[in-house]
């Protein structure tokens, strides 16, 4: 057994059940952002969060504490295969640069925390064609002179 079993139990099952991740979150009483996260291998619960998330996909105690483990964070070094992840990747590269700049002349050297932080993604309706909003906020953590 390993994290990455879990996830893909977690995934199998919610598929079979038809449940959406907003289900899921509404259960542990989080954001669906912060949840979906957790239950794709990026966040730690806590152990009645992993509870709440054990019964819903039917995980054993085993598998339930594979959720309650600091898990290795982020994705592989390798380019994103995924047409979806490769665009956040290609949009990175394109506007992380200035979003580098624009934070840095707003707050000064330093970087936004991935810790203290806050996502929210919901579906903007437009006439065009619905658009993705992605919404993120994280604390401003300024390099320290020692």
């Amino acid at each position: 057994m390993n994290r990455m079993k879990v996830t893909e139990k977690i995934i199998a099952s919610k598929i079979s059940q038809g449940l959406k991740w907003s289900d899921v979150a509404t259960k542990v009483g989080l954001s669906k952002e912060w949840v979906t996260a957790a239950c794709l291998g990026q966040m730690t619960l806590a152990d009645d969060q992993a509870d709440i998330v054990g019964e819903l996909f039917d995980l054993s105690t085993e598998e339930r504490t594979w959720l309650t483990v600091v898990p290795y964070k982020g994705a592989t070094s390798d380019t994103p295969a995924d047409p979806l992840i490769y665009r956040f990747y290609e949009l990175i590269g394109v506007y992380g640069p200035t979003l580098k700049e624009l934070i840095h002349e707003e707050f000064g050297d330093g970087i936004m925390s991935a810790i203290d932080f806050k996502m929210e993604m919901a579906r903007e309706p437009n006439p065009n064609g619905d658009r993705v909003q992605i919404t993120m906020s994280g604390k401003f953590l300024p390099y320290q002179s020692y």
